[in-house]
């Protein structure tokens, strides 16, 4: 008999990809992160993989196109749904704005059996205008960036998400304990 690690003996290893559209500083990555540390307590594996990182080393050189943008939305879910796979929590805090483009990682996903979880941070652009986490909206305004999702470029919301979370109405604690909620639910934390 293999005796298990200590540091393995807790640990949980259904994988599944939990994917978090929504427009820029809707609260995303800090709902991802509230759900990762939740889920790391726990035992399970978890990988929050951030938009911002993605362009930066998996989709380096691609624009804001709608055909670059669906490239790097379907390039992060082949990887979402690999780490899914293989057992690991995938959180994947992407805008991903067109519905097409989230259809395709969800259709990859229940090809290869594993779990998938859309949820809408559904953050209306006034609320996060305000918050402006990287000035975008600032710049925006300013005549500097053109382009930006949810003002002058589209944002397809999701019409029957599994989750919708209205993160300008709770806290980031109780939109990650919903998200909990429902993954309890699924059978996935």
């Amino acid at each position: 008999m293999t005796e298990i690690p200590s540091n393995q003996e807790n640990q949980v290893t259904t994988g599944a990809t939990i994917w978090l559209t929504g427009l820029p500083s809707a609260g995303k990555t800090t709902i991802a992160y509230e759900l990762a540390g939740r889920l790391r307590e726990e035992g399970h594996l978890v990988e929050v993989l951030d938009g911002d990182e993605i362009r930066e080393f998996i989709s380096a050189g691609l624009g804001f196109s709608r055909e670059d943008r669906h490239t790097n939305v379907q390039r992060i879910g082949f990887l979402a749904e690999l780490l899914a796979r293989n057992g690991v929590k995938a959180l994947v805090p992407v805008i991903a704005p067109y519905a097409d483009s989230r259809e395709a990682v969800r259709k990859r996903h229940q090809e290869s059996g594993a779990a998938y979880i859309e949820v809408h941070v559904a953050t209306p652009v006034e609320v996060c205008s305000v918050r402006d986490v990287k000035g975008l909206y600032a710049k925006q305004a300013a005549g500097e960036l053109k382009g930006l999702t949810g003002v002058d470029d589209p944002y397809e919301e999701p019409e029957s998400p599994d989750l919708r979370i209205e993160s300008h109405t709770q806290t980031v604690q109780e939109s990650a304990a919903a998200l909990h909620g429902l993954l309890n639910e699924r059978g996935l934390a």
